[in-house]
């Protein structure tokens, strides 16, 4: 990131206390003196979750652009640098594009308290509402209700993925309290596709979207997606699709390619709209083959993963993905916040894995010490050593197994360290 982005960025960051401090009272007002620029948005997808909003949201993107929609999009948190959260009419921001919206948002605020996550949000619907495009896609970044992009009066449409337990301190502690929190995004009259849910969720969502009027499009009532013979199937109302597996790795792919292409099918986009949604999207630190740069050239000829799952469900969808992988032994490089479940990541992990190797994630001030993530993988039956660095902890791997399957993974945090260190 150049120095003029990221010094308004850290300057952003001194506005607010507190990293999180959820209520809509800071957008509002800041949204007000940028003239509503959430009003003017193209139609908008909005997108909320707790694991498989960024995936869904790239499929979506996928299908719209294939024939030939000009899409904008949101999310967060940014790997490797900010720019990667705005994408506008297709393409990430440019630094002259992100400098100039974001000194006109931190000149709009003045020196009253807004957090990070909320200014910076107002930037991009700022950045998208004066960027002709055919849609807005809307990744929530935390919950819902409360969430800084939940400000769209009339979107087009709304995704609840999965809801699990994440965010408990700010969500509330029970899987019903969170889905309470993600379906705040319903909106009176506007259609909700609804992923793979606890009987628990549903019931909450269920009950909303009968207040406000709100359809929804429910997996296993609404629309069915499976696998057959190395295909993917998907059927509704409508009819059957039978189409390639997702690019994107992983059993849990599946269940979000069916939201992205019961998204799409609700738009009116055609099969192979549904066909790109599964074969096109880029979506990194997902299950990602790294093959090229610096650390995939040390890590050789083991194999180098990196994903940036971090919370109990998708500690069980990444065990799930490598035992679906051809036999390979298996070790983990892992780091962690201190916000997470640790063992509770780590546990499903335990049983596809042949060992993991701890590192502190650096410039993450919530991170834990390896020590102390190696602890926690001792406990959950994962024999674990430390690493003073990702790079020390690939070579300790090759070094034991040459031939071995590495996958970094634990936080997108550590995700985002590990695609600037590989180049």
């Amino acid at each position: 990131m150049s120095a003029s982005s990221d010094v308004i960025l850290a300057r952003m960051m001194t506005l607010h206390p507190k990293v999180i401090d959820l209520t809509l009272d800071r957008v509002w007002r800041l949204l007000d003196l940028l003239d509503h620029p959430e009003r003017r948005l193209p139609p908008v997808i909005h997108v909320a979750g707790t694991n498989g909003k960024g995936s869904t949201q790239a499929m979506i993107r996928a299908g719209l652009e294939a024939g030939g929609d000009i899409v904008h999009a949101y999310t967060s948190p940014h790997l490797a640098r900010f720019h990667e959260r705005i994408r506008l009419a297709g393409s990430l921001i440019s630094e002259e594009a992100l400098t100039e919206v974001l000194d006109r948002c931190y000149k709009a605020n003045g020196p009253d308290a807004i957090t990070y996550f909320e200014i910076t949000t107002c930037a991009a619907l700022l950045a998208m509402a004066e960027t002709p495009a055919d849609w807005t896609l809307l990744e929530v970044g935390l919950g819902g209700r409360l969430d800084a992009t939940n400000v769209i009066d009339h979107p087009a449409l709304t995704i609840i993925t999965p809801v699990d337990l994440d965010h408990q301190a700010f969500l509330g502690d029970t899987i019903a309290e969170i889905a309470g929190e993600k379906a705040g995004i319903l909106k009176r009259g506007v259609t909700c596709v609804v992923g793979p849910q606890h009987d628990e969720g549903l019931e909450v969502i269920e009950q909303k979207a009968a207040r406000l009027g709100a359809p929804l499009l429910v997996y296993g009532q609404h629309w069915h997606v499976t696998t057959e013979r190395g295909r993917l199937i998907y059927q509704d109302e409508r009819g059957l699709l039978d189409l390639p597996l997702p690019a994107l790795a992983g059993p849990h792919q599946i269940l979000n390619a069916g939201a992205a292409i019961t998204a799409l099918r609700h738009l009116g986009r055609d099969e192979a709209a549904c066909h790109a949604a599964v074969t096109q999207p880029y979506w990194p630190a997902r299950m990602q083959r790294l093959t090229e740069g610096a650390l995939a050239d040390l890590a050789r000829p083991a194999e180098l993963w990196l994903d940036g799952g971090h919370n109990p469900a998708a500690g069980v969808m990444l065990a799930d993905t490598l035992r679906q992988m051809p036999p390979r032994p298996t070790y983990l490089v892992c780091g962690m916040l201190n916000t997470k479940d640790i063992s509770g990541y780590l546990a499903p992990l335990a049983e596809v894995a042949k060992g993991l190797i701890a590192v502190t994630i650096p410039d993450a001030t919530a991170t834990i010490p390896a020590d102390e993530t190696a602890a926690h993988a001792e406990l959950v039956g994962l024999p674990s050593r430390s690493a003073e660095g990702v790079a020390e902890a690939i070579a300790m791997i090759q070094t034991q197994d040459a031939n071995a399957r590495i996958l970094i993974c634990g936080s997108l945090y550590l995700a985002g360290h590990v695609l600037r260190e590989n180049g």
